[in-house]
């Protein structure tokens, strides 16, 4: 458009000192673009990074309930069995587009969102959860397990928790349109000021191909459950093939 544009300038807009102060604009533009830039691929990083130790947590700590409950007994198949089917339910829902889990029941999950909480898996926490509160334990061991047990549904619930919250942080809209505007700037002023020649547009293309790959991967990352860096599912298989296995 700048390239355009340029024809239909008069004389007294192409002076030196025009084309001067439109270099020290570009400038202080592509200084602001570069902090802004870098200030977003930090945070979304950053907060990528966050989502997938809060999904290994999580993973963990159901695994984690599962061996106790295992350790307490019989008494508490029916709350393995019910876990298990969370947990793939979770697996199945958070990853439609991947393998579904086999070897358990588990609630459709056709309906339910990737992200954020969903009312048919609360409800099934609150069911694990009750069940859980009404183990009745057969003597000492049994009570200091059924408490383990209990401090362990605890920390299930604070890693679901913060894997939820983790989930809807979202990219700072205003900053990026704002940094779209600057680049669109930035690349208007080049091509009123550039010389038409092929050596310019290749540069100027692949300029804008590299900034493009790092719009996209910021995009990207501030979607860590629908995008091209997806974090992977592998934590909560893992999980779960623990808890079938403890059960075969």
């Amino acid at each position: 458009m700048g390239i355009l544009i340029r024809d239909w300038l008069p004389a007294q807009h192409q002076t030196p000192e025009a084309t001067l102060l439109m270099q020290l604009t570009v400038g202080l533009l592509a200084t602001f673009a570069a902090v802004v830039l870098g200030l977003l691929t930090a945070s979304v990083k950053q907060a990528y990074d966050n989502s997938a130790l809060d999904r290994q947590q999580y993973a963990l700590q159901l695994d984690l309930m599962d061996a106790c409950l295992h350790d307490y007994g019989t008494d508490a198949a029916r709350i393995r069995v019910d876990l298990a089917g969370y947990t793939a339910a979770v697996i199945a829902s958070t990853w439609p587009n991947e393998a579904r889990p086999t070897g358990v029941s588990y609630p459709d999950t056709s309906r339910m969102p990737v992200v954020g909480a969903t009312p048919e898996l609360q409800e099934l926490m609150n069911k694990i959860s009750l069940e859980v509160n009404e183990l009745l334990p057969a003597g000492p061991q049994q009570t200091a397990i059924a408490a383990m047990c209990r401090a362990r549904y605890d920390s299930v619930s604070t890693a679901r928790l913060g894997v939820i919250e983790a989930a809807r942080s979202e990219l700072l809209q205003p900053f990026y349109g704002i940094l779209i505007v600057w680049l669109m700037i930035i690349f208007a002023c080049h091509g009123l000021i550039a010389p038409r020649t092929k050596l310019t547009w290749t540069l100027m293309l692949l300029s804008a191909i590299s900034l493009s790959s790092v719009m996209f991967v910021i995009a990207d990352l501030s979607q860590p459950y629908g995008g091209f860096f997806s974090i992977s599912s592998g934590s909560m298989r893992s999980a779960l093939q623990a808890m079938l296995a403890r059960t075969g």
